[in-house]
């Protein structure tokens, strides 16, 4: 087998060497650098890394991808998409060469997005960025799609392969608006576009538009996707709530969890908004409610408040308030446990100690 690694990069020489060692199980890598001003190219070529040098103008992803992706020879089996805050699990290839069924032209593998500060995953799900080199090109400006060209498309699943996403937390993702707009104006019918854009929306805080391109998204013919739908009522709701419109959030996380009840997320999106409106008895509910779904669902939907502590934050401080300082306390304990260097929670716990000693229940 001939297995091809290719990538951008644009000023990621804190990257290079790790992520070299992590793809040098490759036959070959090849790396499109769009602009480094720093010692990128210098790091890449010095790994043995075939470079190409391309300013793209207008700036768009898709098209940054499909140069890098020309680049690789067409006599490969296997291509293997990555970023360079990518490491992938060491013993990738042999797993591929393992367990590809030659039948599939395209591969789905584990994608660890978020970690903690034990490299424990907490937000993974599947992506499928390796794949054969016919019939494949990239699509979208930003948030790009791998986009099949051929009659029938066969992807198949390798759980063992996993790779683990490290980002530059400091690093710009001011482009990301004007391209989402973008795509949406090249496209108004795409379901993951229109959602993608409420939500950037929803980050910068510009709520009425954000309501506005969310219900879009759900009025879309393509829009059936029932974690994606769940998950623009909740950022709806999210809205609302800022404005201080409790009534229409609450209408809307409703909403949410009757359209994914067995996702944790819009659960844990009403215990927050109720939070907010101190109605301690509804925060219990809607997280206890949240802790009886055990089963993540292994999507990018997943929200990390839903997996970490928050959910035993928010349930200490509404017993808290309850005056059940046993229930507040247990909470605490379980909520150290996720984050045991949390010096808020540490704090909180010695206040709801310090009553349960005084002999309350």
């Amino acid at each position: 087998m001939k297995i091809i690694v290719y990538a951008i990069a644009k000023n990621e020489e804190q990257f290079v060497n790790r992520w070299c060692q992590s793809m040098k199980e490759a036959d070959d890598i090849y790396v499109l650098d769009t602009g480094s001003t720093d010692n990128t190219v210098k790091l890449l070529q010095n790994n043995g890394v075939h470079v190409t040098e391309e300013t793209i103008h207008p700036w768009r992803f898709d098209t940054a991808r499909n140069i890098s992706l020309a680049l690789v020879p067409t006599d490969v089996d296997l291509c293997v998409c990555t970023d360079l805050d990518e490491v992938f699990e060491t013993g990738w290839r042999k797993k591929l060469e393992q367990e590809w069924n030659h039948q599939a032209n395209r591969i789905s593998y584990s994608y660890h997005w978020q970690l903690d500060e034990n490299n424990k995953p907490i937000i993974s799900f599947y992506i499928s960025k390796i794949h054969t080199r016919q019939n494949y090109c990239w699509t979208h400006p930003v948030h790009e799609v791998l986009t099949y060209l051929g009659n029938h498309e066969q992807t198949q699943i390798i759980d063992d392969i996993q790779v683990y996403h490290y980002p530059d937390t400091n690093k710009s993702r001011s482009s990301y608006l004007p391209l989402l707009e973008l795509s949406v104006q090249e496209d108004p019918s795409d379901d993951r576009n229109m959602h993608y854009l409420g939500r950037e929306y929803m980050y910068y805080g510009y709520n009425d538009k954000a309501i506005d391109t969310l219900k879009k998204h759900l009025k879309l013919k393509k829009a059936t996707w029932k974690d994606e739908r769940c998950a623009s009522m909740r950022f709806i709701a999210r809205c609302y709530a800022r404005e201080g419109k409790y009534q229409e959030a609450i209408e809307w996380v409703k909403n949410a969890i009757e359209e994914a009840p067995y996702l944790r997320d819009p659960y844990m999106e009403k215990a927050m908004i109720d939070y907010q409106q101190q109605n301690w008895q509804e925060v219990i509910h809607s997280s206890l409610q949240a802790l009886t779904i055990v089963k993540n669902q292994k999507t990018y939907i997943n929200e990390s408040f839903c997996q970490n502590e928050v959910i035993y934050d928010l349930l200490s401080i509404a017993f808290y308030n309850l005056e059940l300082y046993s229930f507040s306390d247990f909470c605490i304990q379980e909520a150290l446990k996720f984050s045991p260097n949390n010096t808020r929670l540490i704090e909180n716990q010695k206040i709801i100690q310090s009553k349960s000693r005084k002999g309350n229940v």
